[in-house]
């Protein structure tokens, strides 16, 4: 497979009145072309901060890219020019952002924004660049695209508007698409139509998409690769199926069992103890320790890194990648399905 991105410890830091808040801290990984991979972990772990760096549109100060590398087809983003990031941006790599509301222009229709990323990237006129604002409306399934290229987003759903944002995101057919939270407060019908919409546009156009959530039943339909980020690093990484059949961290596993399931209505959700260490005052060891039911000295005086579990499967966890230990820890895990 052909890598299309790839990132080398990148290390994404903001300067606070705290101190230094590592909110990317050594994050490594790659996405092959026409390949989806999802990014999942709780709030505040990281995952929207490794977008917006790809995006090169962390606010600078206070943020700064303090190490790393991020290689697109070869070339690291870190060290281009603005001018040529400006003409990758919204061209070859494109964004939906979290929040459609906020995203938007509230005085600018929704058309003129379309527009304007088309006028910008391409050699057309402004009736062609119409046109095809009106098609992309058309193509995200949205009734009376005409009409709708007119309208203001504030008269547009949740929905209608992520709709929008898919919109222009795909106007200049971009190779990588990055989704940061696609579905957010959107109805689940919506959802599903949203998340169909993804899945047939990179079946269509061959993109690449690198998918943010907090939900795995999102990730089961639309990914083939994982990666699992807690307190500003990748704790786990591999194919779906080899997260979910197979989970080595035991962080992964607290999520996987915090997922409610048909049948267990009388059943408490499984719940992960104790708090995600600050950004600012993060531990020597392993991060999780604190919360881990295996931690042992070793997890709270060095900080595991990524190794193969077993092919394509990778684990930062002392425990797991540990021969001695790995079948125990996996079947006191797997004790704990729900």
């Amino acid at each position: 497979m052909e890598k299309i991105l790839e990132l080398k410890e990148l290390k994404t830091w903001y300067s606070t009145s705290a101190g230094i808040a590592k909110a990317v801290d050594g994050v490594s990984f790659s996405l092959d072309k026409n390949q989806t991979l999802g990014v999942v972990g709780e709030s505040g772990c990281g995952k929207s901060v490794t977008a917006l760096s790809v995006m090169r549109l962390v606010p600078m100060p206070p943020g700064y890219f303090a190490g790393g590398e991020i290689l697109w087809k070869g070339k690291n983003l870190l060290t281009i020019p603005e001018e040529e990031m400006r003409r990758l941006r919204g061209n070859e790599i494109s964004m939906i952002f979290q929040e459609p509301m906020s995203s938007l222009n509230p005085v600018f229709t929704c058309g003129a924004q379309i527009m304007e990323q088309i006028l910008v990237h391409r050699p057309v006129t402004q009736s062609e660049a119409k046109a095809r604002s009106v098609e992309l409306l058309h193509l995200v399934g949205i009734p009376n695209p005409l009409e709708r290229f007119s309208s203001y987003p504030h008269e547009l759903s949740g929905g209608m508007r992520q709709r929008v944002m898919i919109a222009m995101a795909l106007s200049c057919n971009p190779q990588l698409l990055i989704a940061d939270e696609p579905t957010t407060a959107l109805d689940v019908t919506v959802q599903a139509q949203i998340l169909d919409l993804i899945g047939t546009l990179q079946a269509d156009t061959g993109m690449s998409v690198m998918l943010i959530t907090h939900d795995f039943g999102v990730v089961a339909e639309l990914c083939q690769e994982v990666i699992v980020m807690y307190a500003s690093r990748v704790v786990e990484k591999g194919r779906v199926d080899q997260i979910f059949s197979n989970p080595m961290h035991p962080y992964t596993r607290g999520l996987l069992n915090s997922i409610p399931r048909l049948g267990s209505r009388n059943e408490r959700l499984h719940v992960i103890e104790g708090n995600v260490p600050s950004a600012i005052n993060l531990p020597d060891g392993c991060r999780f320790a604190g919360r881990c039911p295996f931690a042992e000295a070793q997890c709270r005086e060095k900080q595991p890194l990524l190794e193969l579990c077993e092919a394509g499967h990778e684990v930062a966890c002392w425990k797991a990648i540990d021969s001695t230990y790995a079948d125990e820890i996996k079947s006191r895990l797997m004790q704990n399905i729900i």
